[in-house]
């Protein structure tokens, strides 16, 4: 398998910039998620990495070698597309063993490298149907069995399971992370699927018009995003961003919404103008005690929990609280956050004001 490092990574189409001078590391055997919405360049620079897109400018290294200019055929990976591309006057063994047979290899060692893979996938008793009556979830098996035969030094895959229904996404979901767990594989995984993402992935890109706007594991990309754009794309509900307009000093513990004093870690940064506090529901508290009020203005039960939107002088706060907590539709009540989970943004750069909170996050990614 192999190591994957970015270095100023771009892509030019004429006028338009797709991606914008990206850099980040691939560790080996790393299950690494390329995040974001439609359009942020998350597929171009896959295509990029694969060698189906050659960039405009910067460096790809795979093993130490650097293969921005070389053609996908000489980078050893394989591809998994969204749409399965399988070949359907083929059945499902030779779907998977064509890219040993283009090699050359012989015949006994393609079967048995066929009924290896069939054998991890768990699909020995399709493969001799063709591949036009199968399920959606059994082609993309077959495709992922057609990526694995070749033992190839890094996976791609291009949103693999965006056309399954929910359900059944989910459990492929599962299955995939399984595998790769056994394989011990370098995987490359595009997606927009915020939920996905943290479900499957060892680290994350979140990508926006072509930028990295944050890279590194799961939880800390949720408890500290680096902009508020990652703050209001990860999370459901996302997390809530009150605007201010004030000081956020270097070395103070609080900043001031309206008459409210609010505590934060201890800034190691500074800022003052258009600020934002950025606090997730679930660290969002109803306490009479609290300085800061809200008007309940709706209600969502969810079993174990509900969301409670809260209108403020600052915006709308959505707080994560135990379903058999009463609270009524008008009710004034006060919030209490949790400081040690608490975040400033500077709304001029979007980007979050170093803290001890989440200076070991943000000095990472």
């Amino acid at each position: 398998m192999a190591q994957i490092r970015i270095e100023n990574l771009r892509k030019d189409f004429g006028s338009f910039t797709a991606v914008q001078s990206s850099s980040f590391t691939i560790e080996d055997g790393e299950f690494f998620m390329l995040l974001g919405p439609s359009g942020c360049g998350k597929t171009t620079t896959l295509r990029m990495m694969a060698g189906l897109e050659l960039p405009t400018s910067g460096h790809i290294y795979l093993d130490g070698d650097d293969v921005a200019d070389r053609p996908a055929r000489q980078r050893d990976i394989a591809f998994v597309f969204q749409m399965y591309a399988l070949y359907p006057h083929m059945n499902v063994r030779r779907n998977i063993s064509y890219p040993l047979i283009s090699q050359g290899m012989s015949r006994g060692d393609v079967r048995r490298k066929v009924d290896e893979v069939a054998g991890i996938l768990g699909i020995e008793d399709i493969l001799s149907k063709p591949v036009g009556g199968l399920s959606g979830g059994d082609r993309q098996r077959v495709a992922l069995g057609r990526a694995i035969v070749r033992d190839p030094k890094a996976f791609f895959m291009d949103e693999p399971l965006g056309a399954l229904d929910a359900e059944f996404r989910e459990r492929m979901a599962e299955e995939l992370r399984a595998l790769h767990d056994r394989m011990g594989a370098t995987t490359v995984y595009v997606t927009h699927d915020q939920l996905e993402a943290m479900q499957m992935g060892d680290k994350i890109v979140v990508m926006n018009h072509g930028v990295v706007e944050q890279f590194g594991v799961p939880q800390d990309i949720y408890d500290w995003p680096a902009t508020m754009f990652v703050a209001n794309f990860i999370g459901s509900p996302p997390m809530n961003l009150l605007e201010f307009h004030g000081m956020a000093g270097r070395g103070t513990d609080h900043v001031m919404l309206g008459d409210a004093k609010i505590a934060v870690p201890t800034l190691l940064d500074g800022a003052q103008g258009d600020l934002a506090l950025g606090v997730r529901p679930e660290h969002v508290h109803l306490d009479d005690d609290g300085s800061y009020r809200g008007r309940v203005t709706a209600t969502e039960y969810l079993g174990t929990t509900q969301i409670v939107t809260l209108s403020t002088a600052h915006g709308d706060v959505k707080a994560r609280i135990a379903s058999d907590k009463k609270v009524e539709i008008g009710e004034v009540v006060g919030l209490r956050f949790n400081p040690s989970t608490v975040s400033v943004f500077d709304r001029s750069t979007s980007r979050a004001i170093l803290s001890d909170g989440n200076k070991g996050v943000l000095a990472h990614g």
